[in-house]
C-alpha cells in the first residue's frame, strides 16, 4: 500500500524495525542537545558567575520557552502539509538548524545574561523540533506498535544522552583538553568542544529522520479545520471560561500580596505570572467567543486545553510529579554533589570540576540505562500492565535519588544512576504511549504539545519553589532538593494506577 493513499484516517499499515529506527533517529540529535543543556548549564552560569541560589531561577527560561512554544508547533503542525516536506517534518528540519546555531553560541557567551537568553533561544529551538516528534509516532504507526515506537525513541534519546554527557569527560581525558579555567568568567575549553560536536550531531542525526521517513498525507479537514463548515460542538459557554478566567487572575493576585507581605523569595512570583498568563487567555477566549469567533486559532487552542480527554488529564499528574523529580535533579545534582561529596563549591577549584564531570558521566550513565531499558519495558508491558510498569520505573528512580543523601564515595552513585535510567526510560515512553489512543488523529501535535505543558509547568514550580524551599528549611543544602525530588517520583509512580489506559485494554482485547 502506498503511502501517498493512506490519510491518518485511515488503518495504519504496521511498519518494520528499520522504518520505526529512522522515523526515531532524529531523537539521537535532539538529545545531544537536551543532554549537554541539562549537565552543563549549571555549570556555564556558576563559571559567569552566577549565585548558586537563583540557579533555578536562571533555568526557568527553559520551561517558560516551553510552555509557550510547545502547543503552538503542535497546532500549526497539526495544519501543516507540503507534498514534499509533509506535516511534521519541516518543524524537525528548521528546529535543527535554528538549535544548532544555538549549540555553538552558548558555551561562549561572555555574560551570564547572554547566557541565560541564549538558553531561551536554545530550548525554544529544541522544542521545534522535539513536539512534533511525539505526534509523529502517533501519525505512523498503529497503536499495537506505539509502545514500541516511543520505546525507540527512548532508546536514542539514551544512546545521545550518554555520548552528549560524557563530552566534556572524553575531551579532558582522551584528548587533553582543558578542564579548568584561571577565573570566574572563562568556559572551560572541554565544555565548548562538547556543545560544537553536539551541533553538528543534531543536524545530522534530524536530516536523517527528514530524508529517510515519508509521511502520510493527512485528510482535508485535518489541515484545515479552521476553514470548516461543520458545526461545532460547544461544550462550555462563554461565560464559563470568562469565570475560570477571573477566578485565575484573582487567585494570581491574591498569592502576589501574600508573597509580598511575607517577603517571601521573590521567585515564586513567577508562579503567579504563570497563573496570569491562563487567566488571560481564558478571558480573552471567551471575549472572542462571544462574538462568534470560535474557529479562531487562539480559541481553539484555550478550547482544546478546557476539554482535554479524561485520560490526559489523569497522566496530567502523573507528569507532574515525575517532571518535578527531573528538573530538581538537573539543576541541582552538580551542586548537591560538589558541596556533599566533593566538599566544594569554588567553580575554579580542581575538587568542584572533578565533581562536575562526575555528575556529566553519571547522566551520561543513567541515560546509557535508559537505552537499554527501553528495549525491556515493552516486554514488561505485555506481561504486567503499562501502569505497573511505570510504577515500577518511577520508584526505582525515586529511591535512587534519595540514595545520594547517604553515599560519600562518588563512586556509589552509579547504582542510584541506574535507578534514575529505568524511570527516565519509561518517563520517556509510558505516558506517551498511554495517550496516544485517547486522542483525535487531527489534533496529535496539539494536545502532544499541550501535554508537555504537564512537563513545563512542574520545571517552573520546581525553578519557582525549590530554592526557596532548601533555603528556608534546609540551610542551603542542596542535597536536599534530590530527596525531595525521590519522593515526588515515587508519588507520581503511585498516581499512575489510577490512569485509564483505554489502548492498553484495546490491544489485550485484539490479541484475545
Amino acid at each position: 500500500m502506498s503511502m501517498d493513499n493512506i490519510s491518518l484516517k485511515s488503518e495504519k499499515p504496521r511498519l518494520s524495525f528499520w522504518q520505526i529506527w529512522n522515523m526515531s533517529f532524529g531523537f539521537l540529535g535532539i538529545q545531544f542537545g537536551f543532554a549537554l543543556q541539562n549537565a552543563n548549564t549549571s555549570r556555564i552560569f556558576e563559571t559567569l558567575g552566577g549565585d548558586t541560589k537563583n540557579l533555578a531561577f536562571y533555568w526557568l527560561a527553559a520551561p517558560v520557552t516551553g510552555l509557550l512554544v510547545q502547543p503552538l508547533i503542535g497546532y500549526y503542525s497539526d495544519r501543516t502539509w507540503h507534498p514534499k516536506w509533509g506535516r511534521r517534518r519541516p518543524f524537525f528540519a528548521v528546529g535543527a538548524i535554528l538549535a544548532t546555531i544555538a549549540l555553538f553560541i552558548m558555551p561562549n557567551s561572555p555574560t551570564l545574561w547572554i547566557a541565560i537568553g541564549m538558553l531561551w533561544i536554545m530550548d525554544a529551538s529544541i522544542n521545534i523540533s522535539m513536539e512534533p516528534f511525539r505526534a509523529f509516532v502517533g501519525d505512523m504507526l498503529p497503536p499495537d506498535q506505539r509502545t514500541q515506537g516511543f520505546a525507540m525513541q527512548s532508546f536514542f534519546i539514551g544512546i545521545g544522552a550518554v555520548v552528549a554527557s560524557a563530552l566534556p569527560w572524553m575531551f579532558t581525558n582522551w584528548f587533553g583538553v582543558s578542564n579548568t579555567t584561571d577565573a570566574i568568567g572563562e568556559i572551560p575549553d572541554s565544555v565548548k568542544y562538547s556543545y560544537y560536536v553536539g551541533g553538528i550531531a543534531f543536524i545530522v542525526a534530524v536530516m536523517w529522520t527528514v530524508f529517510t521517513t515519508k509521511e502520510y498525507p493527512p485528510a482535508e479537514d485535518e489541515v484545515h479545520e479552521e476553514q470548516s463548515t461543520e458545526p461545532l460542538v460547544i461544550k462550555y459557554a462563554p461565560s464559563t471560561y470568562m469565570k475560570i478566567g477571573v477566578a485565575l487572575l484573582a487567585i494570581a493576585a491574591l498569592l502576589s500580596v501574600w508573597f509580598y507581605s511575607q517577603s517571601l523569595d521573590p521567585q515564586l512570583y513567577v508562579l503567579c505570572g504563570i497563573i496570569a498568563v491562563f487567566g488571560l487567555s481564558y478571558s480573552s477566549a471567551s471575549l472572542f467567543m462571544s462574538r462568534n469567533k470560535y474557529r479562531n486559532g487562539f480559541v481553539q487552542i484555550v478550547r482544546d486545553f478546557q476539554n482535554m480527554p479524561k485520560t490526559m488529564i489523569q497522566l496530567a499528574f502523573v507528569q507532574f510529579f515525575s517532571w518535578f523529580a527531573l528538573f530538581a535533579m538537573w539543576i541541582y545534582t552538580v551542586s548537591a554533589v560538589t558541596s556533599h561529596i566533593y566538599n566544594s563549591s569554588d567553580p575554579t577549584s580542581l575538587a568542584y570540576n572533578e565533581g562536575a564531570d562526575w555528575v556529566s558521566l553519571l547522566f551520561g550513565g543513567y541515560n546509557g540505562i535508559a537505552a537499554l531499558a527501553a528495549l525491556a519495558l515493552p516486554l514488561l508491558a505485555k506481561v504486567t500492565s503499562r501502569r505497573v510498569t511505570h510504577l515500577i520505573a518511577l520508584t526505582c528512580g525515586g529511591l535512587g535519588l534519595i540514595s545520594f543523601y547517604f553515599i560519600q564515595d562518588p563512586s556509589l552513585l552509579i547504582v542510584s544512576m541506574i535507578g534514575v535510567g529505568i524511570a527516565w526510560a519509561s518517563i520517556l515512553s509510558i505516558p506517551y504511549a498511554m495517550l496516544s489512543n485517547s486522542l483525535p488523529a487531527q489534533k496529535m501535535g496539539y494536545y502532544m504539545g499541550i501535554f508537555n505543558f504537564f512537563i513545563v509547568i512542574p520545571q517552573i514550580v520546581a525553578a519557582s519553589v525549590l530554592g526557596f524551599l532548601i533555603t528556608r528549611f534546609f540551610d542551603g543544602e542542596f542535597i536536599y532538593a534530590l530527596v525531595l525530588g525521590g519522593g515526588s517520583m515515587i508519588l507520581a509512580g503511585f498516581l499512575c494506577l489510577l490512569v485509564e489506559d483505554h489502548d492498553e485494554v484495546d490491544i489485550k482485547q485484539n490479541a484475545a
